[in-house]
């Protein structure tokens, strides 16, 4: 059982790469599931219009009367948007395709950037008393997405065990730094998890070495495996770790949990 250190301000983590299909809202879910296993309070924030993380936990559409579209847009009261789900500690704002609108109302906001910035640091937050927020970023370098940079303390990155996976990462490092130079001087960079590994494919093996080369630390030492569990959850609507619990795609979130939570503790100290 990981040390529970609570704070009345959560940390907050974009979970962002331009390339769909690359597991953002797997990693999304599973790894606030595996934080709430260990009885950390966590908020994910559905910030795709594709809504999978909101549909991955089981919040059917028509319970989505609130959404992250009129967080943003419509200054709803979090206490109204934040919706809990059948997951113990595990709370989500959900999303519609509502949110796929979003982006061009936004342009004509002043504050476009910094909407679920200010959203997420209403003083009611004190009152759900998470330990982190976990923001499922849409498969582009939008508005959206850069209101999730803003919003956070660090940009958590998935990238894919696969031929051209750190093509493309570059661009999101660049925007990174664009927003850290023009909006979010304290931003970094979390990690990058490699997801769909296979250990038994040299392909995989040579992404992992030169990820390991080009990125050194920044790359977490948990890896991700391809593994059926993990694809077949959620079409059940629950995490991989209730559907499937010794797993090896269970086990390996639960590992990066605890690889997250401790660099956060020795970043601390």
């Amino acid at each position: 059982m990981l040390e529970l250190t609570r704070s009345s301000n959560p940390k907050i983590i974009a979970i962002a790469n331009q390339k769909g299909g690359v597991g953002k809202t797997t990693t999304a879910i599973n790894l606030a599931a595996a934080l709430a296993e260990e009885n950390f309070k966590v908020l994910i924030v559905d910030l795709d219009p594709q809504g999978n993380a909101s549909t991955g936990l089981g919040i059917e559409p028509d319970a989505r009367e609130y959404t992250a579209y009129e967080l943003l847009l419509e200054e709803i009261e979090l206490s109204r948007v934040i919706q809990e789900t059948p997951q113990r500690n595990l709370s989500i704002v959900p999303a519609t395709v509502d949110l796929s609108s979003a982006d061009m109302e936004l342009i004509s906001n002043e504050k476009r950037s910094f909407l679920l910035h200010d959203a997420l640091r209403q003083p009611a937050m004190d009152d759900f008393g998470f330990d982190y927020i976990l923001i499922d970023c849409p498969p582009s370098l939008n508005l959206l997405t850069v209101n999730a940079m803003v919003a956070a303390h660090s940009v958590l990155v998935p990238l894919q065990s696969e031929f051209f996976a750190l093509e493309g990462l570059s661009q999101l490092m660049l925007t990174v730094r664009e927003v850290r130079q023009s909006a979010n001087k304290d931003l970094r960079i979390e990690g990058v998890v490699l997801t769909m590994y296979d250990g038994r494919n040299n392909l995989s093996a040579q992404v992992e070495q030169d990820a390991r080369e080009n990125l050194g630390p920044l790359v977490f030492q948990t890896k991700i495996p391809r593994n059926v569990r993990v694809s077949e959850a959620p079409s059940f609507s629950v995490p991989v770790l209730t559907y499937d619990p010794s797993s090896k795609g269970a086990e390996a979130y639960r590992a990066l949990a605890r690889e997250l939570v401790n660099n956060n503790k020795r970043q601390a100290a």
